[in-house]
């Protein structure tokens, strides 16, 4: 179901000269350019009284009429789900997801996600598009997700993580030994031979993840990730395309790799992780209406630090 407002503006002296998209982002803050761009091309936007297009000009004196339709999670079912609010106020809220929820609801996934949870214990997120979610976890990363409260708040995140205001971090763990840290400045799109997987190819999405060493070990390494975009699978496949696949993410080619000798505790704890070793274990960002910060930290899931002691202990054992 779909929640329809419509709003009047005059265009003045602060907004001429301006593009319409550009006016109607100051005019209207509750919205992201993007979704008044949608509404323009759309015909839910009239400039005069005529039709319009996101580039025209506006001068003082124009009158705006905007018809905004907000697309909710009515039609979706409230179920009782498996996850943790680390943060909760009346604007937003911090969820840390287990590995292994599926997020949105999807083609094999129509139920138990974390958006039929979030609907379980906050109804009034129906009103919400993706029940208030702001982005997005593949199932088998686990941490931290922010969830929007209210119609403005959700407009003011969304805009933020576009504006890469909202610092991600995650850790992860991949086949190989770093020599330092760097960043990968690649752009992303499907991959035209296997539709369920991303690549990066020249005409995709700009992309661009940093990285650093937060402990090597004898054939693999934990880093620290921080993303400074937000595409699909980003981190699985950059760190793939440097080859060093995060362990685990067998779609994205990694491979057992043991170091010589390994103890017998790292490599039943290899072949045992049964997902892609990635979790977003930190978030800073400007509350939605207030002006203080949000930083929020998530501890490693138990399997993540089995793994992460074992590389450590195989490591120490090999020193003796």
């Amino acid at each position: 179901m779909s929640e329809v407002r419509h709003h009047h503006a005059e265009i003045t002296d602060a907004e001429a000269g301006m593009r319409l998209d550009q006016a109607l982002a100051k005019l209207f803050t509750d919205y992201s350019r993007t979704l008044l761009k949608g509404w323009i091309d759309a015909g839910r936007v009239t400039l005069n009284s005529e039709p319009c297009r996101p580039r025209d000009a506006v001068k003082p004196g124009d009158t705006v009429r905007l018809t905004a339709v907000l697309e909710g999670s009515r039609d979706l079912i409230p179920e009782l789900v498996d996850f943790k609010i680390v943060h909760s106020d009346e604007a937003c809220l911090v969820v840390d997801k287990p590995a292994g929820c599926v997020v949105h609801p999807g083609a094999g996934n129509s139920g138990q996600t974390l958006v039929n949870g979030l609907l379980y214990r906050f109804p009034e997120l129906a009103a919400l598009p993706r029940a208030g979610l702001v982005h997005r976890l593949d199932k088998n990363t686990s941490g931290l997700l922010i969830v929007a409260r209210t119609s403005h708040a959700y407009q003011q995140l969304v805009r933020a993580m576009a504006a890469r205001e909202i610092r991600r971090v995650y850790a992860a763990l991949c086949n190989g030994r770093f020599v330092a840290g760097g960043t990968v400045n690649e752009p992303i799109g499907r991959d035209p031979a296997h539709r369920t997987r991303m690549t990066v190819r020249g005409d995709g999405r700009s992309a661009i993840t940093h990285y650093r060493i937060a402990a090597r070990f004898r054939a693999h390494t934990h880093l620290e990730v921080t993303l400074e975009t937000g595409r699909t699978h980003q981190i699985r496949v950059h760190l793939a395309h440097l080859g060093h696949p995060i362990v685990g993410d067998t779609r994205y080619g990694w491979r057992l790799v043991l170091p010589p000798g390994p103890s017998s505790r790292l490599e039943n704890c290899m072949r045992d992780f049964g997902r892609q070793a990635l979790h977003a274990r930190r978030l800073q960002f400007e509350h939605p209406t207030k002006s203080h910060m949000i930083d929020l930290e998530s501890p490693l899931p138990r399997d993540f630090s089995q793994l992460l002691e074992s590389c450590a202990a195989d490591l120490a054992g090999a020193g003796r």
